[in-house]
Order: structure tokens, then C-alpha cells, then sequence
């Protein structure tokens, strides 16, 4: 009687093995065929990366509320309003290296001169006509609206982190973007500051 629990033992733990050895279980097997996702599953991936790499913080205006700035709904996305006038800047303090943020983080200051969060709503003014190969070079290359022969991003967008998301990850961005509300506004135009002088 034992010698056949034995052998019965000995064939599962040799199975085990085997499938160790080679990286296939059953389970990995499952778990790393491609799955087919819709449409609303792209765009739900794509609304908890932009939560996650906090995009609102700049490209959402916002009011000043009991606990702080607080995203103005209607205008979510929308970017620096264009029509949003902003405290004037202390030269003394840019000089002595210091950066300054807008109240509702969405215009800055600093070497690199002034410049204001794009309107990333679904709108003509934002990126509602723009492609998703637009799109991944913003993000991939850094420039300016994902077109060639234009200046680079300006400060203090992380593209150099943003980079990092897999083409898959950037596509399931640009179309939650691509949903969500279009708020018509043209962000003004980035005041960009002269090279020092050598």
C-alpha cells in the first residue's frame, strides 16, 4: 500500500518541478493570455492613471476653499484660463532663484520664464482633435501639442517621469482624456525667458 503513495507522491512532486522549471503553471498560464478589453475598461484605466499621476493638480483650475484650492468642476481639464488674472510676481525673489506657483497651480514661474497648464479636455481648444501618436510624443518626447520642429515642454511638467508608462498606458490616458468634458478655453501662450548671458 505505501509503495504506490510513494509513487503517486513522487509523480505530483516531479509535475511540480517540471512546471517550476520551465516558469508555466497553470495559473501563469491563465493569468498571461492577452485579454480583449473595451472601450469603458480603456478608459477606466486610463481615469485612475491620470488620478494617480495627479494630473488636476495643473491642468484643473481651481477656487480657494475652506480646506485650500478646490477643482473648479465645470472647468476640469481645462487648463490656465485665459481670462484668469494672476498676482503679479516679485522680480527680487525670481532672482534669487526661487520658482513661483499660480494660487491654483496652473501658471509658473521661474529661469525657464512663465508657462500655463494646457487645456487637456476634450474640447478643439485642448486636445480633442489631436491623435494619440500626438498624444505618446507629448508624453515619449516631450513636445509641444506631439508635433515635430516645436519647442519642448516647459517646467514643471514631468514628461521625463511620465516616459515610463508603457504605449498601452499612454493610450488608455489619451482616451480617458478624450471623454471627459470638453471646456473651451486657449491657454495663453508660454512667456519664455532669454538664455543667460555668457
Amino acid at each position: 500500500m505505501r509503495k504506490p503513495i510513494i509513487a503517486v507522491s513522487m509523480a505530483i512532486i516531479a509535475i511540480y518541478f517540471i512546471n517550476a522549471c520551465t516558469g508555466k503553471t497553470s495559473h501563469q498560464e491563465k493569468t498571461s493570455t492577452p485579454v480583449v478589453s473595451t472601450v469603458e475598461d480603456k478608459v477606466k484605466t486610463g481615469e485612475r492613471l491620470v488620478a494617480a499621476l495627479d494630473c488636476e493638480i495643473c491642468h484643473s483650475p481651481k477656487k480657494m476653499g475652506p480646506q485650500g484650492p478646490e477643482i473648479i468642476p465645470e472647468l476640469r481639464f481645462g487648463g490656465h484660463q485665459s481670462n484668469m488674472p494672476l498676482p503679479p510676481a516679485d522680480e527680487k525673489i525670481l532672482k534669487s532663484g526661487w520658482v513661483l506657483f499660480a494660487p491654483d497651480f496652473t501658471s509658473f514661474i521661474g529661469p525657464w520664464g512663465q508657462s500655463y497648464a494646457a487645456n487637456i479636455s476634450s474640447d478643439s481648444t485642448g486636445i480633442g482633435l489631436w491623435t494619440e501618436d500626438q498624444f505618446k510624443k507629448v508624453i515619449k518626447e516631450g513636445k509641444f501639442m506631439g508635433l515635430e520642429n516645436t519647442r519642448p515642454i516647459l517646467p514643471p511638467m514631468p514628461w521625463a517621469a511620465y516616459k515610463n508608462l508603457t504605449d498601452d498606458e499612454i493610450s488608455a490616458v489619451f482616451a480617458f482624456l478624450k471623454s471627459t468634458k470638453p471646456v473651451y478655453n486657449i491657454v495663453p501662450e508660454a512667456k519664455i525667458a532669454a538664455p543667460p548671458k555668457m
